[in-house]
């Protein structure tokens, strides 16, 4: 093996091949990388309703603090004294910046941002309630029949009441 100055006998024996086998493993986990990365950096949205009108009082808080990937939640919100006569809509969500901080603190700290839509004072909800006429399986298999065909043909939100 021949030996030339400022080099090593390990840097002698990396061979061409050798080298291009580790850069192909290192371009082999680049794509799934980037994958990883981008698809941890989506928005998530979630939108609960409770069929009542909604009103033009919103109330919101962003960067919410949610702990260990959201396994503990935010603080409870207490919107009585500003939603009077109820909430008509929340909303959760986890934008791209509160995704990177939560990427960057390997999940420990996951900020949402949370919005809570009030119902409007006087309006009544747009809902309906049915009660089951007895208390067995059949009866409550036909009410709950009854509540989905009667949302489908109101588009509104159907309660039922055991």
């Amino acid at each position: 093996m021949p030996r030339y100055p400022g080099y090593s006998i390990m840097s002698a024996r990396l061979s061409p091949i050798s080298c291009l086998r580790g850069s192909r493993m290192k371009r082999s986990f680049r794509v799934p990388l980037a994958l990883a990365l981008f698809s941890s950096m989506a928005c998530f949205h979630a939108v609960i309703t409770t069929g009542r009108a909604e009103s033009s009082t919103v109330v919101e808080q962003e960067w919410a603090k949610s702990w260990v990937a959201g396994l503990v939640p935010p603080d409870v919100m207490d919107v009585s004294k500003q939603c009077a006569s109820g909430v008509a809509k929340v909303e959760t969500q986890h934008s791209f910046l509160n995704l990177l901080v939560q990427w960057l603190t390997i999940d420990i700290f996951s900020p949402m941002d949370i919005k809570v839509t009030c119902a409007g004072a006087g309006m009544a909800p747009k809902t309906s309630m049915i009660t089951p006429s007895e208390n067995t399986p059949a009866a409550e298999r036909n009410a709950m029949a009854q509540a989905v065909e009667r949302a489908d043909r109101t588009g509104e939100a159907v309660f039922v009441r055991f």
